[in-house]
């Protein structure tokens, strides 16, 4: 009952209407804004200690992807103790030039976080990233699965996904 409850606040908060392009190139009449969700501090708790039970076990650090992802993975760092990484979608071309800022990710199985899916693209790019840069991807959670490939196109690239939503529930909670 709790989360269906999430998922309509969720959808009320972030739910826009109009014509938008997304990352993958898609059109879509309508657009979930994540950071009406993330910018709200109790909404932003509440969804990481829903988010909290799909970090795998094995975890040893949580890697938030710029930009939507690290408010999320800070929050279940917080309530985890699992340190968190920020991966940068390319590396600064200043300073210390890193992709991921916040500590080593050499041997370290690490468990990806995203706000919204919709192909998995950027997903795909920065874990291929980090796989080359020797961590080890133990999974991949996001708060919702646009259902518009992701799931399919990481899970082709070896990566699992696990949503805390998915588009379909949001909707169906708004019926």
């Amino acid at each position: 009952m709790h989360q269906q409850s999430l998922a309509q606040r969720i959808f009320q908060k972030s739910n826009i209407r109009g014509q938008f392009r997304l990352r993958s190139g898609m059109t879509s009449e309508e657009y979930f804004d994540k950071y009406l969700f993330e910018s709200d501090p109790l909404m932003l708790r509440e969804i990481a200690e829903a988010m909290a039970p799909l970090i795998p076990q094995d975890t040893e650090a949580i890697a938030g992807l710029e930009m939507g992802g690290i408010p999320i993975a800070t929050v279940l760092s917080q309530l985890t103790g699992i340190p968190t990484l920020f991966v940068r979608k390319a590396p600064k071309d200043y300073g210390t030039c890193k992709l991921v800022e916040g500590g080593e990710i050499e041997e370290r199985k690490l468990v990806i976080v995203e706000d919204v899916v919709s192909t998995g693209g950027q997903i795909i790019e920065s874990a291929n990233a980090l796989c080359a840069a020797g961590a080890s991807i133990v999974g991949v959670i996001c708060v919702i699965d646009r259902e518009t490939g992701g799931f399919e196109n990481l899970a082709n690239a070896g990566f699992a996904l696990h949503s805390l939503l998915t588009m379909t529930e949001l909707k169906r909670e708004q019926a």
